[in-house]
């Protein structure tokens, strides 16, 4: 399945191999002791042989690359694509007038799925003792993914609002009685041959269409956001229960970005209803869910 996606490269292996907390603490620790013996000369050369082949083991492991190549992926998607701090501060906030728009119902709906992921993760991490993956792929690597399909869910419970009200505020079945009574209007005006009641019928004939069709459309989109949200809360669920048990993080990453981006059909409907949902294009930037502060949102 991870056939064919962008490498790291062997140099961003050897600096994360390199960089990594335990190494440097180590390494450091042993130079230090070289420094202070009686043959520094002696045990300097060694330190470094014993650093060159920690490092040429580490970056030739299957399983660290992978894992390095997901948090490459990763930065290509947040910051690797220039977002800035600002940017983040506006998503952050995109998030929040959002949370904060939908009715308490919807809003809670989102919030028990977040603390949903958040507790899976958890336990995921506990299971590994959150040391059997030292590059951090059982927590850090699937959140950018899980954010996005998160973002997705939650912008689906804003339109689905929207349309509700919409069809709360539109009454389908006398749009229906108003155009039957239109068409038989304008056969009457044809039969007298009024041009200008004609035009005047057959006009707001097409108005009433164009009315009906929008009701119509309008209520087609909302059993497809309520499927999708369904499919989309089961999906999310499913991947985040696989992850207590899976052995092999970097490979369930994968799945979770094929999963998000298969979401191509679904955030095309999102941007159709842009218009009542009141997100702009920007509301494409993922904000940051499963590790940002949601307290505002619970408190309100």
């Amino acid at each position: 399945m991870a056939e064919g996606r962008k490498k790291a490269g062997v140099w961003r292996y050897l600096k994360e191999a390199f960089t990594f907390r335990w190494n440097l603490l180590f390494f450091g620790g042993a130079v230090a002791a070289a420094l202070l013996s009686p043959s520094p000369d002696v045990i300097l050369p060694l330190v470094a042989a014993g650093e060159v082949a920690y490092l040429a083991g580490l970056t030739t492991l299957p399983r660290f690359q992978r894992a390095i190549d997901a948090k490459s992926r990763s930065e290509e998607r947040g910051l690797g694509k220039g977002e800035s701090a600002g940017d983040r501060g506006a998503a952050k906030q995109r998030l929040m007038d959002v949370l904060a728009s939908l009715e308490p119902d919807r809003r809670n709906r989102f919030l028990r799925l977040r603390a949903r992921c958040v507790e899976m993760q958890r336990i995921a991490n506990a299971v590994r003792g959150d040391t059997r993956d030292e590059s951090g792929a059982a927590s850090e690597f699937r959140t950018p993914a899980l954010d996005r399909l998160l973002w997705v869910f939650l912008r689906l419970l804003l339109a689905q609002q929207a349309i509700e009200r919409f069809l709360r505020a539109t009454d389908g079945t006398a749009l229906e009685k108003n155009l039957i009574a239109l068409q038989e209007r304008q056969r009457t005006a044809a039969a007298k041959g009024d041009e200008r009641i004609l035009r005047s019928v057959t006009d707001a004939l097409a108005t009433a269409e164009l009315r009906r069709d929008n009701h119509a459309k309008a209520a087609s989109n909302g059993e497809f956001i309520s499927l999708e949200l369904d499919r989309i809360e089961q999906k999310i669920h499913a991947l985040t229960e696989m992850a207590v048990s899976h052995q092999d993080p970097d490979e369930l990453s994968v799945q979770v970005d094929a999963v998000a981006e298969g979401m191509a059909q679904t955030e095309q409907t999102i941007r159709e209803l842009q218009a009542i949902t009141g997100l702009s294009g920007e509301a494409d930037t993922t904000p940051e869910i499963l590790g940002g502060d949601m307290t505002e949102a619970i408190k309100s």
